[in-house]
């Protein structure tokens, strides 16, 4: 079966302005750090349809001619666009990702070979975070070619480190695609060799002013784009930014900062990160990222449902009886129990990963692919949904348990956790959406450590056929009647389908069968980590996978009054045996909305 899609890389494009400029479309410009307290940076557009129309456009170069707008900001000049016809046509193809020839083609020269270089700046380059997954995900795109030409990677930390002893960290860290290993160690040399350090503390001015200097002398006189990724706690964000914005901001480029959760424990904490954010940075340039935004499957539920037209008409109160997110690891909170406590399950997995799904998974058609109106449409599911109640949730903490031989631990075992800690390690919740489209449907979450397994996966139960004409045959077989589409985001990822079917034979004896797209068997390549798709977004200025701050605050308000609850009341959390299937009340949760939850039956 041909492949819809190219398997290329999306071609790095420093310029992306919107095709029809407009007084508030220019919310952001060209700015050096000593005329403004805010990161420097350019105006960008967040649609993928608008990245190619750069051969319209002047390049920008350092003695460009620049408007002065009424505020005081500069914004460049750039050529109209002559045919509009170019740019419909590349909006119509949304949903093919060009590769680097056709991005080539498209703007009439390589966008690689202009006078700009990025900068990438790993704030707490020495942290578990960075060594897994941050520098690994920056070089499998380089390796796929996927970064600039010109581009620097710096790391930044406490720690003191020499550039070669970064690289030796860094190096232990990195692989190759299965694919594309014959030049595996001439890539890894070759990223390595772009790779420095600075040391310095977070909140030294001084210190940021150092990097800048560093920063410069590999940005020669390029145009100079710089993103910070802030992988330190979230008690230091603020002053990491400050210090960039002060010291270490781009003078003729864009700067960005991702940010990586938690954002905040609750409503107000939320609100003050965010205020203290924006007095150094726009709106547009935070990029607050949750890395299961950018996992393939989850990616996938919109083009799923909306270029499939066998989906799109089922998905509704009309033909969906619930639908339920599952997250689940095997393993207990050993060596984090410390951060864990602070946080506990619902702050750090339902609040962001589980319901941000679940607005993808609700939101209404958007308008367009761009980020914005992707947002709007994640937004009005947010705002539209019912207060959580406590009688709507269920908590619960493990236990030790002996199993085979071998002593699992219990959460208060570990050492970093105090002896009576009630933070939840399990919770289980049910969700409703106050529109017309999801009126009554439930949606269910559960999300745990310590369970008898690992995956995340949405499960989508749809309604009994009414008036059945092999209910005999079905009897009171729940599954056997019930339709299922699950989507397993991780791991082995797929999307089946569960239907009835006769089995062969001259008597009528109904089963149970998948339409399996089962990704591994599917498709050669390699999937993707999610940090690749997000750091390459954050490189584009693709917000569509980033959180916005209107996002946050309605995710905020739906939990913050029931996790208070929790903490006033000190609710003791139903002990479950580490390794089982979680506390028995979220079966009796589940059962107050005539569901079973779909990963406990015998064909899951």
């Amino acid at each position: 079966m041909a492949t819809l899609y190219s398997t290329h890389c999306r071609s790095y494009s420093p310029l992306t302005p919107s095709p029809s400029p407009s007084p508030s479309s220019y919310s952001s410009y060209c700015s050096s750090s000593s005329s403004s307290s805010k990161l420097g940076h350019v105006a960008v557009s967040s649609s993928a349809s608008k990245r190619f129309l750069a051969a319209k456009l002047s390049v920008l170069s350092q003695n460009q001619n620049v408007a002065r707008m009424q505020d005081g900001a500069v914004a460049t000049a750039v050529t109209p666009i002559e045919n509009d016809y170019s740019f419909k046509k590349l909006k119509s193809g949304l949903l093919s990702v060009p590769s680097t020839d056709e991005c080539k083609d498209a703007v009439g020269f390589d966008i690689n070979e202009n006078g700009s270089t990025v900068s990438i700046t790993v704030v707490g380059a020495s942290g578990d975070l960075a060594k897994k997954k941050i520098f690994p995900a920056l070089f499998a795109l380089y390796y796929e070619g996927c970064l600039p030409k010109h581009f620097t990677v710096f790391g930044y930390a406490r720690s003191k480190m020499t550039d070669a002893e970064l690289r030796t960290m860094v190096s232990k860290t990195l692989t190759c695609r299965i694919d594309k290993r014959e030049n595996c160690g001439e890539k890894m040399e070759q990223f390595l060799e772009r790779c420095f350090y600075h040391s310095g503390q977070y909140d030294s001015q001084e210190n940021f002013a150092e990097l800048d200097k560093k920063l410069k002398e590999h940005e020669g006189r390029k145009v100079s784009n710089r993103l910070f990724y802030l992988s330190v706690p979230p008690n230091v964000f603020i002053d990491a930014v400050r210090c960039a914005s002060l010291s270490a901001s781009a003078g003729n480029g864009w700067t960005r900062v991702i940010v990586e959760k938690p954002f905040g424990r609750d409503s107000e904490s939320s609100a003050a990160l965010t205020k203290g954010l924006k007095q150094y940075l726009d709106e547009d340039q935070i990029f607050r990222i949750d890395h299961y935004l950018g996992k393939e499957l989850v990616e996938n539920l919109s083009v799923l449902r909306f270029s499939n037209l066998i989906f799109e008409p089922l998905w509704s109160r009309q033909y969906i009886r619930n639908v339920q997110f599952i997250f689940s690891e095997d393993f207990g909170t050993e060596g984090r129990g410390g951060y864990f406590d602070n946080y506990g399950i619902i702050r750090d997995i339902m609040q962001n990963h589980l319901l941000q799904i679940l607005a993808l998974f609700a939101m209404e058609t958007p308008v367009t692919l761009d980020a914005e109106d992707i947002r709007n449409e994640k937004v009005k599911v947010l705002r539209s949904m019912r207060p959580l109640e406590l009688e709507n949730m269920v908590i619960g903490q493990y236990k030790s348990h002996t199993k085979g031989g071998v002593t699992y631990p219990a959460y208060t075992d570990d050492k970093t956790v105090p002896k009576d800690s009630l933070t939840p390690t399990f919770a289980a919740a049910a969700l409703f959406i106050d529109n017309a489209r999801w009126d009554g449907v439930p949606f269910l979450m559960k999300a745990g450590k310590a369970l008898h397994n690992k995956k995340a996966e949405i499960r989508v139960q749809f309604r009994h056929v009414p008036g059945n004409l092999y209910n005999r045959n079905i009897g009171t077989d729940l599954d056997r009647a019930t339709n299922e589409l699950v989507i397993r985001v991780q791991p082995d990822e797929a999307i089946y389908l569960k239907i009835n079917n006769k089995v062969p034979g001259l008597g009528m004896k109904l089963d149970r069968s998948n339409l399996n797209l089962h990704y591994a068997a599917r498709y050669s390549k390699e999937i993707p980590d999610a940090y690749e798709r997000l750091l390459l977004d954050a490189i584009e200025g693709e917000r569509r996978l980033f959180i916005r701050s209107d996002e946050l605050d309605a995710a905020w308000s739906l939990f913050t009054p029931v996790l208070k609850e929790l903490e006033e009341k000190r609710i003791i959390p139903e002990y479950y045996p580490y390794g089982s299937r979680g506390p028995v009340g979220a079966h009796y949760l589940a059962a107050r909305y005539k569901v079973r939850w779909g990963d406990v039956s015998v064909e899951q």
